[in-house]
């Protein structure tokens, strides 16, 4: 099955953010792809608050990707810090991105797909 690793914001509007990831790993499903989305993971284990704790999920995220077959990006009017690090790290490991536009939530559509 062909994983798919989730890049969404989450720092910020916390609550609406892993709302919005939720329905992005959905949105992953429907096509028949596994959604693994670390900040919807590691940061039950991890304070978002503390730079040590925020470095350790985001590399394990970092982790993650490399275990996956694409990096889909899902993105309002901004891409985070660690939005940045993982689309870098997938073009670096070679993994196709694809890039979602998205207004409050809801998916617009897919605006391009690059091979990383």
């Amino acid at each position: 099955m062909k994983k798919i690793y989730v890049v969404s914001p989450y720092a910020g509007e916390v609550e609406k953010n892993v709302a919005n990831a939720l329905g992005y790993c959905k949105y992953v499903m429907s096509f028949g792809y596994m959604p693994l989305a670390a900040h919807l993971y590691f940061t039950q284990m991890t304070d978002d608050n503390v730079p040590e704790e925020r470095r350790l999920g985001l590399n394990m995220g970092l982790e993650l990707l490399a275990m996956c077959d694409e990096a889909w990006v899902f993105y309002d009017n901004y891409i985070s810090a660690g939005m940045a690090g993982e689309i870098a790290k997938a073009k670096e490991l070679g993994i196709a991105i694809k890039y979602f536009v998205v207004r409050d939530g809801q998916i617009l559509g897919n605006i391009k797909a690059v091979a990383g």
